[in-house]
């Protein structure tokens, strides 16, 4: 358009009052199964429900750029280069820290720590990582493990590394030999918030590594370390000879959770795998241990505060059954339990063995075998169990719920309170198909296994909804954030699936052509896989999108495409006010209208250019040249370069706002 025409268009009226969108209030998953515990009890959860999750759909289905073999965190309402969104980040086995957008999937940012010259066992594979990502609870801060053996702290809303204050923190000397297996794991106590990132040893139980914890203060930078083999020694062991070294190896700590805080007794907890055993002979060696710290990774005089060992540790050992291939499960009880601090540990050697947290051994310190509450049990289903159960308090009738999950299935078991308040757990169902990790959510259980997601009802085990559209799971396991099911599998992808009534949110995708100075937006596709590829040569992402609406929903108006021939700019004019997409089309019958509807968004107060809750501010600027090109943006600060640059500001209220982006 020319500059006659931008000024008629800046005379129209625009005119249009929204309804402002219902919302259920907004949280956020900082950590694997959401909180220091890792009890995988998604009580914040009311979107979706037993009324509604048997409609679950597809939102969104995104490539990684690696598999992310663990579970996403979630943070609402971060600030961006690109506006206020609600995030998502994995980490990948390749070492990646990725920020993807939790509405779209669209990828926000991304940066790796590979592994380099970092080979298994100095063997010819390359090292990688099946952790997961956790957000700092101050919200401005994401830490990830990387293949350089060292846990990188991020800002969320822009990815860039902090590299002062101690960081990045050394976790692993010997990352060949030494695997970061679990989740990253948060806890505070006392006023301290510390990040807690454990060590196993890679598939085969091979090569010079020690399980150890290396626990992080996030308010010093100071760091502590708890090694399970020579735990007389608060160091990170160098490969032998090398020195420090420790001449036993093995006892890894690599449970999904990785360690879990306990607020009752003000303690973190671990448990180890295959190894030697010699604290019951005074000695510094705790494989087949649950091991208690106290939330700074310090024990005391070189050993534990407290340990749990079953009496069968050396034929545990024998068989390759790590008590340690899940964490103690905190189960809640009544007053009238015998045991207050109760947790259930399981194994590869399918048992369950309840513990009381605060007296684990039943002997009053670390050192002793045996001490568990009640008779050790199998689990209903059979086999080894290596994902994390989860826990569930039944807000129907106050009761415990813990949900066993293996390859040979799932079961659901309730904690019963017998004569003298004797805890046990009583089997009330279990089914055949298994899979990693469960996680509750509103009263919902999700499971996961190759190729199948699945909700279940908690009580009875019975199939509330399932879908097919995921591949295969290894330690990938479900996380419900807001609403959203979100999941990821073995074929490097993030899922997404929400009720056909949420709203299904998309990314417009910014991209720039250099040679005609041109901007185009598009949240089609076709339309960017044609850019991406070089059908149409000269495009690139800018890598600025914000989010829109894929199909009308409340509260939302249709967005307007229009192109503009050669002869007027061979570009493209976006609107989401009926009114102006009316008299464009009225005042520029030469404009080809590609679409009256090309996504849905939202639009400002028209007198204040405010955007309604739950959204941010879009602008618009006119290059005010022959060859009329429009750039539409969710950053403020691009806005105003533009502006400075002699581009025009076209917009409702001082601001300037031209479409709100929903969040």
């Amino acid at each position: 358009m020319n500059a006659s025409r931008n000024s008629a268009r800046h005379a129209w009226l625009f005119a249009l009052c929204l309804a402002l969108p219902c919302w259920a209030e907004a949280y956020d998953w900082l950590q694997f199964n959401g909180d220091p515990a890792h009890s995988g009890n998604n009580v914040l959860e009311a979107t979706i429900d037993r009324g509604n999750v048997a409609s679950l759909a597809l939102r969104f289905q995104v490539a990684l750029p690696a598999t992310a073999d663990g579970a996403p965190v979630i943070l609402q309402g971060a600030a961006t280069p690109s506006g206020t969104r609600d995030l998502l980040f994995v980490t990948t086995k390749a070492g990646h820290i990725v920020a993807l957008d939790a509405q779209s999937g669209a990828q926000v940012w991304s940066m790796q720590y590979a592994a380099g010259t970092c080979s298994i066992n100095n063997g010819g594979s390359a090292c990688y990582t099946t952790s997961s990502p956790a957000i700092d609870p101050n919200r401005l801060y994401v830490y990830s493990y990387g293949l350089d053996g060292y846990v990188h702290k991020h800002q969320v809303g822009d990815g860039a590394e902090i590299t002062t204050g101690g960081w990045p923190q050394l976790t692993t000397t010997k990352g060949f030999d030494e695997k970061g297996s679990s989740a990253l794991a948060i806890a505070t106590s006392q006023g301290a918030t510390y990040l807690y990132a454990v060590h196993g040893g890679y598939p085969g139980d091979n090569g010079d590594y020690q399980g150890h914890v290396t626990a992080i203060d996030l308010g010093t930078g100071a760091q502590r370390v708890f090694n399970t083999m020579c735990s007389d020694q608060a160091v990170h062991f160098a490969r032998m000879p090398g020195t420090p070294s420790c001449g036993a190896a093995r006892s890894a700590v690599w449970a999904r959770p990785g360690v879990i805080y306990d607020a009752g007794t003000d303690r973190i907890y671990m448990a180890t795998g295959n190894g030697s055993y010699n604290g019951n002979a005074a000695g510094y060696n705790w494989s087949e241990t649950v091991l208690a710290l106290r939330p700074d990774g310090s024990g005391a005089g070189g050993k534990p505060l407290d340990s749990y060992t079953p009496a069968n540790f050396q034929s545990l050992d024998d068989a390759d059954a790590d008590l340690g291939s899940a964490a103690p499960a905190i189960l809640p009880v009544p007053a009238a339990s015998s045991v207050q601090h109760l947790a259930l540990q399981t194994g590869k050697d399918g048992k369950l063995r309840l513990i009381d947290l605060a007296n684990l051994n039943g002997q009053g310190g670390p050192g002793h075998t045996a001490g568990e509450i009640g008779a050790v049990t199998d689990i209903p289903q059979g086999g080894g169990v290596l994902p994390q159960p989860a826990v569930w308090v039944n807000p129907a009738d106050g009761a415990t719920w813990v949900f066993v999950a293996n390859g040979s299935g799932v079961a659901g078991l309730k904690l019963v309170i017998g004569a003298g308040g004797a805890p046990s757990l009583a089997a009330q169902w279990h089914i055949a198909s298994g899979g990693s990790s469960p996680l509750v959510a509103n009263n919902i259980l999700y499971i996961a296994r190759n190729n199948l997601l699945r909700a279940l009802e908690p009580t009875t085990g019975n199939l509330l909804w399932s879908t097919t559209q995921i591949a295969g799971v290894h330690w990938e396991s479900p996380v419900v954030g807001n609403g959203v099911l979100y999941m990821t599998d073995e074929s490097n992808r993030l899922s997404a699936f929400a009720p056909p009534a949420t709203a299904l949110q998309v990314a417009v995708i910014e991209f720039y052509n250099a040679s005609f100075d041109h901007y185009f937006i598009s949240s089609l596709q076709p339309d960017i896989d044609a850019l991406d590829t070089g059908k149409f040569p000269g495009w690139a992402r800018t890598g600025q999108t914000f989010t829109a609406y894929s199909q009308s929903t409340a509260g939302a108006n249709p967005v307007c495409r229009f192109y503009l021939p050669p002869a007027y700019g061979d570009s493209h004019f976006y609107s989401a006010s009926p009114a102006e997409c009316a008299a464009v089309q009225a005042r520029y019958p030469f404009f080809v209208l590609e679409s009256p509807a090309v996504f849905y968004i939202l639009l400002p107060d028209p007198a204040t250019g405010a955007c309604p809750a739950g959204s941010s501010p879009v602008y618009r600027v006119w290059d005010n040249r022959a060859d009329t090109n429009h750039r539409y943006t969710a950053s403020r600060a691009t806005r105003d370069q533009m502006v400075t640059e002699g581009w025009i500001a076209e917009g409702y209220g001082n601001d300037a706002v031209i479409m709100c982006s929903p969040q």
